[in-house]
């Protein structure tokens, strides 16, 4: 048996009613308008605070992440787990996880901005940790609901992180250099 498989029949063995509501509010949570949202309520409020290297961040990572999570799927083309295991109906390809990938890189960027913008250590802190469990229970909620293979979530997350990673250098501050005698 696969690793898939194995992990996707532990997590239907698992099920509860009550747990399937928690869940899929949970991936709900981190489905596409819930990341929009966020992420434009987000790049609003860093353009008034003057903050436009992080909004820049925010909605770059966003956008373009959307479109290289799209080229992935139609490239891999990987079918869903099988019905009548899948809770949910979805036509799209499953590899890689969309909400993993989409969550990994708003999670990020959001850490990176946190980082940036937060000077309270302990809020840093808090803030961080809320946002790597938050990605870890959508990746992980779209495996309950068997929307996505294991691999699926963990590819999301590895692309979402790669994606914030590129977003995030790309948009550093970078120190400024003091010019030597012979440069001026």
């Amino acid at each position: 048996m696969s690793f898939d498989q194995s992990v996707l029949d532990s997590a239907v063995g698992e099920r509860a009613p009550w747990l399937i509501d928690v869940v899929t509010v949970v991936t709900h949570s981190g489905g596409t308008v819930a990341a929009w949202i966020v992420s434009t309520v987000l790049t609003i409020a860093l353009l008034l605070r003057d903050r436009r290297r992080e909004a820049v961040l925010v909605a770059g990572a966003m956008l373009s992440g959307l479109a290289v999570m799209t080229t992935l799927k139609n490239l891999f083309e990987r079918h869903r787990p099988p019905l009548p295991d899948r809770l949910v109906e979805i036509s799209t390809f499953s590899f890689p996880s969309g909400h993993a990938m989409m969550t990994a890189i708003l999670a990020s960027v959001l850490v990176a901005v946190t980082l940036r913008v937060v000077l309270v250590g302990y809020v840093r802190i808090a803030l961080v940790v809320l946002l790597v469990l938050y990605t870890l229970a959508v990746g992980l909620s779209r495996v309950y609901l068997a929307a996505h293979w294991m691999t699926d979530v963990l590819a999301g997350w590895a692309f979402g992180a790669l994606w914030a990673a590129f977003w995030i250098l790309l948009t550093r501050t970078r120190p400024r250099r003091t010019l030597t005698s012979s440069e001026i």
